[in-house]
């Protein structure tokens, strides 16, 4: 899939800023071999416990992004290496982490895209808490189960379906 955020922009401009389509706020770095991906998205909701984003990274991806609601946390870290090389070997298009990620020279020889908001070296703790297949809010933008996630060097967007 080629595309580009800023011609998706223009071209649903009248669906800007609604469920239809939104623009996540710039506040992400870029990991991984991918620039640029998209796909449906899985949701979960997590706190400093990356226990279900391991799991969920163990089912196959389908060329979807997983999107988890770290709540922005940036005391330890909810993705490093090892999980970036199972993303890629389960085919996922990507992860975007409302969160810290880790291991940035593992991450970026993967053949995923990844967004987080920051490097932290800690690991997280593990027990399993969390919710999958919610609805969460990631820096202000409502992002549900399903929901498309474009990202590429300009941006992140997350439209209410595929958009052409």
């Amino acid at each position: 899939m080629t595309f580009a955020t800023t011609d998706l922009c223009d071209a649903n401009e009248d669906k800007l800023g609604t469920a239809a389509l939104a623009v996540l706020p710039p506040v992400f770095i870029s990991l991984g071999k991918r620039q640029a991906f998209a796909g449906p998205a899985r949701t979960l909701k997590v706190h400093e416990d990356n226990v279900l984003v391991r799991s969920t990274l163990e089912t196959a991806g389908e060329g979807r992004v997983l999107v988890v609601d770290g709540g922005g946390s940036l005391r330890c870290a909810l993705v490093g290496g090892n999980l970036g090389v199972l993303a890629q070997k389960n085919g996922w298009a990507g992860i975007v982490v409302n969160g810290c990620v880790r291991d940035s020279a593992e991450l970026n020889v993967c053949d995923i895209g990844v967004r987080a908001l920051a490097l932290h070296p800690q690991r997280s703790v593990r027990k399993g808490v969390g919710e999958r297949d919610v609805s969460v809010s990631i820096a202000g933008v409502t992002v549900r189960p399903g929901d498309w996630i474009y990202a590429d060097a300009d941006g992140v967007l997350v439209a209410g379906q595929k958009l052409h």
